[in-house]
């Protein structure tokens, strides 16, 4: 071990250089040095970043179902804008992006409007907080009369309340080939997070269900943002829309063939029993079908005609009456209703396949019904089809999810979706 005391020697050469200086200060003439030249090395600057944007500037007739990608070199984006000419403010050409890990790199979320003029401004950083903004400007190509992708029709519409059972359908005017790219550009958000995915019924009906019923009293909102989606070659969506509605009370209702009851619960308590009779089942027509089902519909007043199930009026087990308080659950002729001849409710199953109820019960069951409250049928051997009026939950949730075109659940309380609305590149 060095045992040397450090501490006093360095203080003793201290001295004997102040020493020295002192002496050569008093014994010497003052001399005046040069200053020191400045030194012909230049100061290094720091590189701008380089901001590169897809489109390019000036382009005309882009896809619009091609992202935008912005990517920063040198530094990291600190802001993307991209904006819709004539949209702006509207919310209509909201474009939201993702940003890569080390944010040098970012893609929009969606497709852009058909036939319109798009400008993208970007700005990015150096780490020593230089800023470099670079624009834009493109047009993108229009979609073509007759190829147009617009909806048809859809359930639930804006501003309604429904049933924890409600799907979300959405009706096309015209077939979708490209199912996962449509399906990624539908956001569904709940204040109450689900899991939940898309089917498809044929080529223009859209299907979305959460894997178990939506927690009551809540909101739901839907984000179409189908402008610029290729739905099939050639075919774009041209327009985004916005469905908002609220999930209410929970309300269950259960038939059963054998007791001839139907017994309906509210938030978990039962609230009704009343005495019904449903489908005589001598034929499958007259049948009541068994399985979960959805209310759709309802009249406080309707003409009930045979013919719609293929039974003609005129034919001895015809029929056409007039019945209040009906309310939809099936598309094969299904209605709750009033049912005041028939004096064996809770006794016997006389109908033509309609749960038959008293004219007090059938007025309340039809005040107090939401589209899309479940209702349950047991003990009947004619099993609901998935496509029968809305039998969704007749499909597991394991069959529903490998149907999905992505094959990937939605999280309800994330934004954006599982897949990509963009198509591939030439």
């Amino acid at each position: 071990m060095d045992t040397t005391p450090a501490g006093p020697r360095r203080r003793v050469v201290l001295g004997l250089l102040a020493f020295g200086l002192l002496g050569a200060t008093a014994c010497s003439t003052p001399r005046t040095d040069p200053p020191p030249a400045p030194s012909e090395e230049p100061q290094a600057t720091a590189e701008p970043v380089t901001v590169r944007i897809t489109p390019e500037d000036g382009a005309s007739d882009v896809r619009p179902d091609l992202p935008v990608v912005v990517e920063a070199e040198g530094g990291t984006l600190t802001d993307v804008q991209v904006v819709t000419a004539g949209l702006e403010g509207t919310g209509a050409d909201e474009m939201t992006g993702s940003l890569n890990e080390d944010e040098t790199e970012w893609t929009s979320d969606w497709t852009l409007v058909p036939g319109a003029d798009i400008t993208v401004t970007a700005t990015a950083e150096t780490d020593d907080g230089e800023r470099t903004e670079v624009t834009h400007a493109f047009s993108t190509l229009a979609a073509t009369p007759g190829q147009r992708l617009e909806l048809q029709s859809n359930f639930p519409i804006s501003g309604q309340t429904v049933g924890v059972g409600m799907p979300v359908i959405i009706d096309f005017d015209l077939p979708v080939q490209n199912k996962a790219r449509v399906e990624s550009a539908m956001e569904v958000l709940s204040d109450e997070p689900v899991r939940g995915a898309w089917n498809w019924f044929g080529d223009r009906t859209a299907v979305f269900r959460p894997e178990e019923y939506w927690q009551p009293n809540q909101n739901v909102s839907v984000n179409l943002r189908l402008a610029g989606v290729q739905a099939s070659e050639g075919v774009y969506g041209i327009e985004n829309h916005r469905l908002d509605f609220t999930v209410g009370r929970s309300q269950i209702s259960t038939i059963d063939s054998d007791t001839k009851r139907m017994t309906v619960e509210r938030d978990g308590e039962q609230v009704q029993d009343f005495p019904t009779s449903i489908g005589k089942a001598d034929v499958e027509r007259y049948t009541t079908t068994s399985g979960v089902h959805l209310t759709m519909e309802k009249y406080e007043d309707l003409v009930m005609d045979s013919s719609t199930v293929g039974v003609p009026v005129d034919d001895p087990e015809g029929y056409e009456i007039e019945v209040q308080y009906a309310v939809r659950f099936s598309d094969s002729g299904e209605f709750t209703h009033a049912a005041p001849w028939n004096d064996r409710l809770g006794e016997a199953n006389l109908s033509h396949g309609c749960p038959n109820l008293s004219t007090a019960d059938a007025q309340w069951f039809y005040e107090n019904s939401y589209m899309g409250d479940p209702l349950i049928v047991t003990g009947t051997d004619r099993e609901l089809e998935v496509d029968n009026g809305w039998g969704y939950w007749q499909r597991s949730w394991e069959d529903w999810l490998a149907q999905s075109a992505t094959g990937v659940a939605d999280d309800t309380g994330e934004p954006g979706t599982p897949g990509s609305p963009h198509g591939e590149t030439d």
